[in-house]
């Protein structure tokens, strides 16, 4: 009754709830602020037709931003509605930051590979010079901080392996469909949840130190490396993209087996622990066999189908070496001057 006090005595604290997704990260500049503050909130975004014209295709802001976007596609952030994913303000933002993004792609790869043949012969064949090779790096002299800041980097993909791609799977057809789905099906696991990739790889953290928890390293990735994480995205959400969704993971698993024999190595001699050791092992022998399927069933079923796409494959395979040769060079140059790739450094492993 009103006026009147509750004797009762208290009950047990409740325990705190736990986090619905990973947490929103701290925003990098107006843009991923706008976005950050927009989902926090529940209401619309705050910026103007300007900040995204002049943004950095290439910054920290404008990936941010966009990552933060392609989220909600994904596991969403902890105390944001999912029915923001299709939230049209967003979408039309998001939808001017690919516009932007994909302009600066092409500007960057002038001379872009029109055949499948032009964009992939030169990745079957093993370069001489391997100075530039983050995994021969790793391989031949890298310690055991670098491995650790490598995962955590690649941490941003790997705990969601292989969901980018899927979405090409309704957008194809025959022979294409049937081999990628085969090849999906390696990839989560052949219907065991321990063998699923991503839990590989969160294994592989757990051996190095890390938290393998989904999205735990994104405030301390740089933009390079969401830019690797957005193209997938970028690619698979959209259909008119499918032909380099597909070129992306061609890509992606013809250069798999020589870099993941490397970086497999590179576990072993840094006493890394056997779970990371056995994720790339694992990627050695399964992505050189994948990598037959794809470039014969899932590209070759693709182009008999719809033949007008190869260009859009091509396209695909060599936006992906950019950028990943982008993301390359930077953690180079970052360790050549002996600091973090990360925008924070890790603390030391226990």
């Amino acid at each position: 009754m009103p006026g009147t006090t509750d004797r009762r005595p208290p009950g047990p604290s409740a325990a705190p709830a736990e986090p619905h997704g990973p947490l929103l990260v701290e925003a990098r500049g107006e843009l991923s602020a706008a976005v950050a503050a927009a989902l926090r909130s529940g209401g619309p975004p705050a910026y103007t037709a300007a900040s995204v014209l002049t943004a950095d295709p290439w910054g920290e802001d404008l990936q941010l931003a966009l990552h933060l976007l392609y989220e909600l596609h994904y596991r969403g952030f902890d105390g944001v509605d999912d029915e923001r994913e299709w939230d049209p303000d967003l979408l039309r933002l998001r939808q001017a930051l690919e516009t932007r993004f994909l302009h600066a792609l092409r500007t960057d790869l002038p001379d872009v590979p029109r055949t499948v043949e032009e964009a992939f012969a030169p990745l079957l064949v093993e370069p001489v010079d391997l100075s530039g090779s983050l995994s021969h790096r790793l391989e031949t002299r890298g310690e055991l901080w670098q491995l650790r800041e490598y995962a955590a980097l690649r941490s941003v993909y790997h705990l969601k392996e292989a969901d980018p791609h899927a979405w090409v799977i309704p957008r194809l057809t025959g022979r294409a469909k049937a081999a990628m789905v085969a090849i999906e099906y390696d990839e989560f696991g052949a219907g065991r949840a321990d063998r699923v990739h991503a839990q590989l790889f969160a294994d592989l953290m757990t051996d190095l130190g890390l938290d393998p928890s989904y999205g735990r390293y994104l405030d301390q990735a740089p933009a390079p490396l969401l830019a690797t994480v957005n193209l997938m995205s970028l690619f698979g959400l959209h259909r008119s993209q499918r032909g380099a969704l597909v070129g992306h993971f061609a890509c992606v698993e013809v250069t798999s087996s020589p870099g993941s024999r490397r970086l497999a190595k590179a576990m072993r001699r840094c006493g890394a622990g056997p779970a990371a050791e056995h994720f790339y092992a694992e990627h050695v022998e399964a992505d050189a066999v994948h990598e037959q399927v794809v470039r014969h069933e899932v590209i070759g079923g693709l182009l008999a189908d719809e033949p007008q796409l190869e260009e859009d494959v091509a396209f695909g395979c060599a936006a992906t070496v950019l950028l990943e040769d982008r993301l390359a060079a930077y953690i180079g140059e970052a360790w050549d001057r002996g600091r973090s790739a990360l925008r924070t450094p890790l603390p030391p492993q226990d």
